[in-house]
């Protein structure tokens, strides 16, 4: 959309630039990139006002966009008060007067379009002409911005602004040094310079509230963006940008009339809209809310994001919710998210071939559409699987997309395996572990049994905080049981799978290492596990950790220095674990090279479970998970019973789908007989038949 203009600018080609860039702006004239590239192609022209009048529309769109600022600067360099200091720079010195501020605007129109070996080219010959001038220091400082160099633009700009420390150009390229270095706080200074010199100038006004959001200060921000929003000029993005300060700065109220004017102008623009919901939501006025969007509804029936906005007003596959879809698809026929959201109503009310019905309707409008066929393959994964099998492998033949493919692959195992193909399905399955090994966690280092003496067990404290420690080798479905301590009100630390996890020794792989090489003091290892609890949001109380692995190594820190903790451990019949991790991976993703091989591997670690188990090595629970697993109120009695309360189950709780049946293990011992051999010992001590 935007290459025929950049195209024109490269060359230097002003009509054509003009042109395109006045297409793009009557083409979407809400759209700041467009009008950002007009500025640049109207100061390619020579039109000094009309580029500063361009760039201030895009700032109005997206006021927020400090780039935006930057470019206005640069835009602001080819005004007024430039010539007159080249002029009297030219007398003093007898330069051309037009010469000098050529090269000066040149080069930062080569910087606005991202040509910077050209600015700099253009940069010395204004050396040249110039040296030492503090222009020439502006662009050199705003090079060196672009390029990164914050510390270089910083020591330019700030020679060049005390050698003109009147000059707006010179300071305003130096509030973004200070911004591009994180000095916040000087940057709002030397914009607020700016802005007692020009006090009716918005843009400014915009940059020192964003200065301020950046540090925290939202109210403020909210105040000074109000006073830009109740101009005549102010841009649709201002009145928006204005309604989500309000919100950060806690003031739904004032944030709802700001964010109605935006939604007038563009009634289907997200951020607005997600804004405005979240102030009706603060004010818990939902009928405000349903009469706005009716009216906006009434004249832009067209908009399919006013339609989700005004559907998730309702309960979920209530009445209301689907005389809104119904009308959805009465005013868009067969739009695709109208018709996606009455099959997610079907699915949840049970109403499976009417679901498919739809999926099947949405290929035909949409052919290779994702989310209809994966609705179809599973259903016909249940009532036909080597239908299935057939629709799915003719999908991955035509999908270009890896990530499809491979989620294709996985469904195509499934599909095998309800067909009654367990060699295909594991073949499958296993060939989908082998392609990712390089993307996955290693399995962690399994310590030798220990036929020595453990520590002895410390007494527990009078009035210590009880800490429960969750765990389960992959295919244990340890995650299940995890959901229910969660759905009745656990306060369950979950950091260890998420992106900030913490660093405790508990995550570490080396621990066990460290342990038993004696590098790791046991006690230590203890206080740094109680030192990065409240960081992780650890409530007063009873502490719940789900742990990433296990060794029971582990002991020698726990025995002697955490003994008011207690071991939760989910396991199933180890062959049915093996099953499942090569079936759905786990939840730790442990790198799976050969079923073999995780056998190998989770057979060491039960063997490990046994063992404290058998010799009550520490506070535990052994919680078999086979006949549970899919059953919430089975898995509530077991949370009950293991913690010795009572629990309440939520009525709308749902875990998921079945997946593979106790016992299943059997059906596959032709392709896995080998790796299940590897786990006959360990089932049996843990009270599993071997067949």
């Amino acid at each position: 959309m935007y290459e025929p203009i950049l195209d024109a600018l490269r060359r230097g080609a002003t009509a054509e630039a003009l042109s395109a860039a006045e297409q793009a702006v009557a083409a979407d004239p809400q759209d700041a990139a467009a009008h950002r590239l007009h500025a640049a192609a109207l100061r390619l022209g020579g039109d000094r006002e009309g580029a500063v009048a361009a760039i201030d529309r895009a700032i109005g769109l997206a006021p927020e966009d400090a780039q935006l600022h930057l470019e206005r600067a640069g835009a602001l360099l080819d005004g007024r008060q430039l010539d007159e200091a080249q002029a009297a720079l030219a007398t003093a010195i007898g330069l051309d007067p037009n010469q000098f501020p050529a090269y000066i605007v040149k080069a930062h129109l080569a910087i606005a379009r991202g040509d910077l070996d050209e600015a700099e080219r253009l940069g010395r010959i204004a050396a040249r002409i110039a040296p030492g001038h503090p222009q020439v220091a502006a662009v050199e400082g705003s090079l060196a911005l672009r390029r990164g160099d914050n510390d270089r633009a910083l020591t330019v700009l700030s020679q060049a602004a005390s050698l003109a420390p009147e000059d707006a150009q010179i300071i305003h390229a130096l509030a973004f040094a200070y911004l591009a270095k994180g000095h916040l706080a000087f940057a709002e200074q030397a914009f607020l310079t700016l802005a007692e010199r020009q006090p009716e100038q918005p843009t400014l006004q915009l940059m020192i509230a964003d200065l301020m959001r950046r540090q925290q200060r939202f109210g403020e921000a909210a105040d000074r963006v109000a006073a830009v929003a109740q101009r005549e000029d102010a841009g649709f993005g201002v009145q928006r940008w204005l309604g989500e300060l309000e919100l950060d700065a806690g003031r739904p109220e004032r944030a709802l009339p700001a964010l109605r004017s935006a939604l007038a102008v563009i009634p289907d623009d997200p951020r607005t809209l997600n804004a405005i919901m979240e102030a009706w939501r603060r004010l818990d006025d939902v009928d405000d809310a349903r009469r706005t969007l009716e009216s906006a509804l009434a004249t832009h029936a067209d908009l399919p994001n006013l339609w989700r906005a005004r559907l998730a007003l309702e309960p979920f596959a209530e009445a209301g919710a689907i005389e809104v879809i119904e009308r959805w698809q009465q005013a868009m026929p067969d739009h695709l998210g109208a018709l996606e959201a009455r099959a997610a109503v079907h699915d949840y009310l049970g109403e499976r071939a009417q679901a498919e019905a739809i999926a099947h309707r949405i290929v035909e409008l949409h052919p290779g559409d994702v989310r209809a066929e994966m609705r179809i393959v599973q259903g016909l994964a249940e009532t036909d699987p080597d239908a299935a099998a057939e629709r799915i492998e003719r999908l991955i033949s035509l999908s270009p997309d890896p990530l499809v493919k491979r989620e294709l692959r996985q469904l195509l195992g499934r599909a095998f395996d309800l067909a009654g193909q367990p060699e295909a399905a594991a073949a499958t399955w296993a060939e989908l572990h082998a392609e990712v090994i390089d993307q996955r966690l290693p399995r962690n280092t399994i310590s030798r049994r220990n036929a020595a003496e453990w520590p002895a067990m410390a007494p527990v404290a009078d009035g210590a905080q009880g800490v429960l420690l969750l765990w389960g080798a992959p295919g244990s479905r340890v995650e299940r049981f995890a959901q229910m301590l969660t759905a009745v009100g656990a306060p369950l630390l979950v950091d260890r799978y998420g992106e900030q996890p913490p660093t405790d020794p508990l995550q570490r792989y080396g621990t066990v290492e460290e342990l038993l090489a004696g590098t790791l003091d046991p006690a230590f290892l203890v206080k740094m596990y109680r030192a990065a609890l409240p960081a992780r949001g650890a409530a007063e109380g009873p502490v719940f950790d789900w742990l990433l692995w296990w060794d029971n190594a582990l002991l020698r820190a726990l025995r002697p220095y955490l003994p008011e903790a207690m071991m939760l451990i989910a396991v199933r019949d180890p062959r049915d674990m093996l099953l499942d991790w090569l079936a759905f991976g786990s939840t730790t993703p442990y790198a799976l090279e050969t079923p073999e091989a995780g056998a190998r591997w989770l057979a060491q670690t039960l063997d490990q479970v046994v063992d404290l188990h058998e010799g009550n090595l520490f506070p535990h629970n052994l919680v078999k998970l086979d006949e549970i697993v899919d059953d919430p109120g089975a898995l509530a009695q077991a949370v009950a019973d293991t913690l010795r309360i009572q629990v309440s189950l939520p009525n709308d709780l749902s875990l998921g789908g079945v997946r593979l049946a106790p016992g299943r293990w059997r059906e596959y011992t032709g392709p896995l007989g080998e790796a299940f051999a590897l786990l006959k010992p360990v089932a049996r001590r843990l009270g599993y038949p071997e067949n």
